[in-house]
């Protein structure tokens, strides 16, 4: 009987692929291990398999596996359940939602190598004008790869002239598969065997009486094995002795000392394992955590709702305390890599070496240790911290999922596929595995707060901050009066920088937050008004004063900044509008002496990017940090007395739905860094219009307000939560098709749904790449079966992909669109 396996491969396929194998290995694989297999013309993929059957497919003739990759699976079934969920629920595939959760180490890829046949005899007369061109260029390189051999005939389909070649014996095929991880080696020493008695060791020393260095090597080798009783590495015995690594090398070469090597995790904790007591909770967190309790009892998800600075870490800590003395995994979602490093240190204290990270600023290598930590249940990896990704890690045992700041929008994914928002996929994980869910934001979503309202989750709130320490006092600015009082200097009123001024005088901390990055979104000439625009996107270009240069934030092309226009040859360039690399400038200009930092994703890129900059805020080494919203989402300083707005009103006119939920949730997160300890904190939010009913309601701290008023407004225009959103955008590079296509769509849309479909209408930034954007909105009431109506949608997807016109047209599923 024939055996076969279906494959899960990291590429959009609708289906699953079906391949060949033979009864032993029946029997040795299970769903979840890994296998090279051929796919193509020349292509081999790392596929998962998603189970094993007799029935050949009908279509195709199977190929066999080109070999197996794992002893036991990488991925276990509840894992391939929340992966099904998650590509049936975002109208993704199965291949994209593997390619995104695994790490790219495990996705080996194969070049397939062309060498020149040393044995073979060649009568160059005999070879075709194609194949002689690769039997010269591999006269003069050693070998070449099927892409480079396509460059050098021009043609796209190669594999008949290498076919032809290799009958020819002129050249032979190597398939290499790039294994991508290494586990990380540490280089040990120890004293040579031949040396280990005591007679051996007298000689030894005497002998070496005359090489001072490599003497001094050997007895620094004692005293480290006396004072630390542990393997010597290779770098310490180096530093003990004050010699180089050419000494050590001479006497391993002797025979004298032996180098081994050990394996160890990159991402190690250092610190003493977790000494600490957790930290009693006051009467308003103990009310919250029994509240959670009730509401786990209930077997629903908790949504905690703390005022900033309440102390919600702490009730996690209880939770996650409690979660593994049972003796399960705990999973800690953030929104933000900034947080992950402030948290981790926090956590170490009470946890130790309980605890992994996964984020993706860390290496692949240090991934996939993570991963195998978790497949494995290291003890290392009883907690795992880490921002959306850590979502997809394969977890056997999972008791608790918290996710911190779930309003913000980081959570949800929007390229590539899937399109997926953490929150809910959590939710969803946690019900496979039967674990508890605990949502935390001091500004929830109107969505999540809705749930709690009509009973789907239940509710805990804090509304005091620890050590009833006073909400910061909100001031509104009105820059339309301090403009046309003349009071401004730059893009600050008289009023905050009076308030900076006492701060610093005062030795205390501020942070200004202005939600644009570089110094100016725009260039513009004052004689003819040109402005210089992004040749491959529909925007203006940002200027980057420390680089002097314009660039491009959707594609990252760059020029040097002109000296003259462009259009008129004026020199008269002057810049509008203003990001954080402006206010620092000025800043700098009006407090010279004052030490400031600036925290956006120029200042990020690095691995310990965000670390640094933290870290030296923390320790008060800077008095002012200038930031976007990554300041925003829960950090923590001990030290910061004021939040300087620099301009409220960029937030609050955007064209979004949900543009006055998000201006609330991040006033009031910014608003929240100010005055965390004893003093009163500070906060004041610059504003052209600061009588907008969202600024009233963030100086009052009035969610109850704000949720009243928005949910109304939903439920006039049928928006999320009372509805349900999913937007399908077109790209395409030519303008005319991509309408075509669009208008198509959309008619067939409205032709089975009759109602709730909007558009297609051009997005704000109408071309990205060079490729032209145009979106649909489908709205569907929340009684409609979600699974019909993407169904429905599939089918006119089907259609549309039959006519040749529109086949070259990508058309890509946001479900929940936010």
């Amino acid at each position: 009987m024939q055996h076969f396996i279906n494959v899960i491969l990291p590429i959009p396929l609708e289906k699953l692929f079906t391949y060949s194998i033979s009864e032993p290995e029946s029997q040795f694989l299970q769903p979840g291990m890994r296998v090279a297999v051929p796919f193509g013309k020349s292509k081999i993929y790392t596929a998962l398999v998603f189970e094993i059957h007799t029935t050949p497919p009908e279509v195709y003739e199977a190929k066999e596996i080109h070999k197996i990759l794992d002893d036991a699976p990488v991925v276990n079934t509840l894992q391939l359940q929340h992966w099904r969920w998650i590509s049936d629920y975002y109208m993704c595939t199965l291949g994209e939602v593997f390619r995104s959760a695994m790490p790219s180490a495990f996705l080996l890829e194969s070049e397939t190598l062309i060498l020149r046949n040393e044995r073979g005899e060649v009568d160059e007369s005999d070879l075709k004008d194609d194949e002689f061109l690769v039997y010269e260029a591999l006269q003069h390189q050693s070998m070449l790869r099927v892409d480079e051999v396509s460059a050098i005939v021009d043609r796209k389909n190669v594999l008949p002239i290498l076919n032809r070649l290799i009958e020819k014996q002129v050249i032979l095929l190597k398939d290499e598969i790039y294994e991508q991880y290494k586990p990380k080696l540490v280089r040990y020493v120890k004293l040579g065997t031949a040396y280990q008695s005591e007679g051996k060791l007298e000689e030894l020393l005497q002998s070496l009486t005359r090489a001072p260095k490599q003497s001094q090597v050997v007895l620094s080798l004692f005293q480290l094995e006396v004072k630390d009783k542990k393997p010597i590495k290779i770098t310490d015995l180096e530093q003990m002795s004050g010699s180089s690594k050419a000494v050590i090398k001479t006497l391993i070469d002797k025979g004298v000392l032996e180098e081994y090597h050990i394996q160890v995790d990159r991402v190690n904790y250092d610190g003493t394992a977790g000494d600490l007591d957790l930290k009693s909770l006051n009467e308003h967190q103990q009310k919250a955590l029994d509240e959670i309790q009730g509401s786990f009892d209930d077997r629903k998800v908790a949504l905690l709702h703390g005022v900033t600075s309440s102390g919600k870490t702490e009730v996690y800590m209880k939770l996650i305390e409690t979660c593994i003395n049972a003796g399960k995994q705990a999973l800690y979602l953030l929104p933000e890599i900034a947080l992950t490093t402030q948290l981790i240190s926090r956590l170490q204290e009470y946890f130790g070496e309980k605890i992994s990270v996964y984020h993706s600023k860390y290496s692949i290598h240090e991934r996939v240790e993570v991963w195998n930590n978790v497949l494995t249940k290291k003890a290392k990896a009883q907690i795992v911290i880490g921002a959306r990704s850590a979502l997809f890690l394969p977890y056997s045992n999972l008791g608790l999922i918290v996710v911190d700041e779930e309003h913000e929008g980081s959570f949800k994914q929007f390229d590539p596929a899937p399109r997926y928002h953490a929150r809910d996929a959590a939710i969803v994980l946690s019900n496979l595995h039967g674990a508890k869910v605990v949502l935390g934001s001091a500004t929830p979503s109107i969505e999540s707060y809705y749930n709690s309202q009509t009973g789907k989750y239940g509710y805990a709130r804090i509304d005091r901050r620890f050590g009833d320490v006073l909400m910061p006092d909100i001031e509104l600015v009105d820059l339309k009066e301090q403009t046309r009082k003349r009071r401004m200097k730059g893009h600050f009123s008289e009023r905050l920088l009076e308030e900076i001024t006492d701060t610093l005088d005062n030795g205390e901390q501020a942070i200004l937050f202005q939600n644009r990055r570089g110094f100016a979104p725009i260039v513009e000439c004052t004689t003819c008004g040109h402005s210089p625009q992004c040749p491959n996107c529909d925007v203006s270009l940002t200027y980057h004063q420390f680089k002097k240069q314009l660039r491009c934030h959707y594609c990252g092309h760059h020029i040097a900044l002109p000296e003259i226009c462009e259009a008129c040859g004026s020199p008269t360039l002057d810049t509008k509008g203003f990001g954080t690399e402006q206010v620092e400038h000025e800043f700098k200009k009006l407090f010279p002496d004052a030490k400031v930092g600036r925290m956006d994703l120029d200042t990020t890129r690095g691995k310990y990017g965000y670390e640094k900059i933290i870290t030296a805020f923390e320790q008060q080494e800077l008095d002012v940090l200038v930031g976007t919203q990554m300041l925003t989402k829960g950090l923590d300083f001990r030290n910061v007395s004021l939040v300087g707005i620099m301009n409220a009103d960029s937030l609050l006119n955007f064209p979004d739905y949900r543009a006055h939920e998000r201006s609330f949730q991040l006033l009031t997160q910014v608003a929240g860094r100010a005055g965390r300890t004893q003093k009163r904190g500070k906060v004041i939010v610059q504003s052209f219009n600061p009588y907008h009913q969202i600024l009233k309601q963030v100086s009052t701290n009035d969610y109850l307000g704000m949720f009243k008023e928005q949910l109304y407004e939903r439920e006039q225009f049928l928006y999320p939560p009372v509805n349900r959103i999913i937007k399908i955008t077109f790209k395409h590079k030519n303008y005319n098709t991509l309408n075509d296509a669009a208008e198509w769509f959309a008619k067939g849309l409205r032709t089975i749904f009759r109602s709730g479909i909007l558009g297609p209408e051009y997005p704000p930034v109408a071309r990205i790449r060079n490729q032209y954007l145009k979106n649909v909105i489908i709205k569907i009431p929340l009684g409609q079966p979600l699974g019909k109506t993407k169904n429905s949608i599939k089918r006119i997807e089907n259609s549309f992909n039959a006519i040749s016109q529109f086949r070259s047209v990508r058309v890509i599923y946001n479900v929940d669109h936010i």
